[in-house]
């Protein structure tokens, strides 16, 4: 949809962008359709169930499932913000998304991509702090440092995320409106603009580009620096703390694998950027949620407790 703009000048403003969408095949849009849902539901309900776990079990009232209640909250985001209009958009002909409501998504992305990542580093920092130096856990990781690492990573993801929309948002649109997307990916939707680009491209995606390659070299150096110190001290204690960190690295390889992929790779395929763009979106924050649960008794018996106060609840009432 195309509107005449204010100022009297000779081309149209887009109201509106038309995705592309995932496929044209009415089979492989019914899968979507059945395996996202299905994703997309458990996710929500096991992120849901972990942050309830959390607040109401005092068990769980420590620094680590502080951190991981935040990073649950956060994925309720992930899930949300393209999945449930990827999956009402699979049967439609006319995929379309407002210009407001392409912004706003935008936007929405890269705050929780910009939080999560601050998230991940405060939990490395949390396993570096209770496997290397156990006498000062609860010293080092207070309350307060509890709270500045949650400031720290609202702050930061949405800096990242004004600062990317500072580039884009007076952009002038004066024609092409086709994502070939299912939500508004910054790179493509910077390319729809009726000027040159190239450097505004280049700009943004070495922003989002250093940001995801920093944090996960940051995160991989925590890692080795734990393992290095535990090995110095126990041979048994190594085993243990990469138990512990198993579950860890397997989610920040799961974050950031096709984040980097997509902004450090010169030149990915269309289908390739869609399918870690599902990835991203409905796979992740539903295995987030299995690693952190399955890989944690602890966690395990909690939430067996708070399922039982629920059903005996029900029954009550």
């Amino acid at each position: 949809m195309l509107t005449k703009p204010m100022d009297g000048a000779n081309h149209s403003a887009v109201s509106e962008f038309v995705f592309l969408g995932l496929t044209d095949s009415w089979e492989i849009q019914f899968l979507l359709f059945a395996v996202s849902s299905t994703f997309y539901v458990a996710s929500m309900m096991g992120n849901s169930l972990i942050m309830l776990t959390v607040t109401s079990d005092p068990h769980l009232h420590s620094p680590m499932y502080f951190l991981l209640a935040n990073l649950s909250f956060i994925d309720l985001g992930v899930s949300s913000v393209t999945s449930p209009k990827m999956i009402y958009d699979l049967f439609r002909k006319h995929k379309v998304i407002s210009f407001r409501g392409c912004i706003t998504q935008i936007f929405f992305i890269h705050v929780i991509g910009g939080v999560e990542m601050v998230l991940l580093i405060a939990m490395a920092f949390d396993r570096y702090v209770a496997i290397c130096k156990p006498l000062h856990y609860l010293t080092i990781m207070s309350p307060r440092m509890c709270i500045f690492f949650l400031v720290a990573a609202w702050m930061t993801g949405l800096t990242h995320s004004m600062v990317q929309l500072a580039f884009v948002v007076n952009l002038p649109f004066c024609g092409p409106n086709v994502l070939d997307s299912f939500y508004c990916d910054l790179p493509r939707f910077i390319k729809l603009a009726c000027t040159d680009t190239y450097r505004l491209e280049f700009m943004v995606t070495a922003n989002s580009g250093f940001i995801s390659v920093g944090s996960f070299l940051i995160l991989i150096i925590s890692y080795i620096i734990i393992i290095f110190t535990v090995q110095k001290y126990s041979s048994d204690g190594l085993s243990k703390a990469l138990s512990t960190l198993s579950a860890h690295i397997t989610v920040v390889v799961l974050f950031f694998g096709p984040l980097i992929f997509i902004y450090v790779w010169p030149s990915p395929s269309t289908h390739l950027d869609k399918f870690l763009a599902i990835f991203d979106a409905v796979l992740t924050p539903f295995l987030n949620a299995i690693i952190y649960t399955f890989r944690n008794q602890e966690m395990k018996v909690a939430m067996k407790r708070v399922c039982g106060q629920l059903v005996n609840c029900r029954k009550i009432s």
